[in-house]
């Protein structure tokens, strides 16, 4: 089982989910332990001589694969802002969802809610996914 910091995972989880999925990519190298990003839009790190022979990179899953975009957002509202449901919800059919969404929750005063909510489930989901992938998560 390779080790990796919680801090190192954590950030290329949100390296990987800054834009859409596939513009941005994580691998931890099953070997080391080492993590590595790639960027559609020129951010390379060097990668290993055998990243593209080797099956011993795990690549690192955008918040949509783990539960943790629109789904989230959505379960958020309908536990905490439940007649706000619907508007949100046409939030997500369009471009501008999340600046809309802060928007209406900085109005109704849930932001700071809503970040420990987000923070909670991403770190929850974070260290599910490594413990099912053979990940050991050490505290750095």
């Amino acid at each position: 089982m390779v080790t990796v910091t919680y801090e190192d995972i954590s950030d290329a989880f949100d390296f990987v989910s800054f834009v859409g999925a596939a513009d941005h990519e994580g691998y931890i190298s099953l070997d080391t332990g080492e993590v590595y990003l790639w960027s559609e839009f020129g951010l390379d790190e060097e990668l290993p001589d055998d990243f593209e022979s080797s099956d011993r990179y795990l690549a690192i899953p955008h918040k949509n694969e783990l539960g943790l975009g629109r789904s989230l957002a959505l379960r958020f509202v309908e536990e905490n802002l439940p007649s706000c449901y619907q508007q949100v919800e046409g939030y997500f059919s369009r471009q501008g969802a999340y600046s809309r969404f802060n928007e209406l929750l900085a109005r109704e005063g849930a932001l700071e809610a809503w970040r420990a909510f987000e923070a909670d489930h991403v770190q929850a989901a974070l260290r599910r996914w490594c413990s099912e992938n053979g990940v050991q998560i050490v505290e750095g």
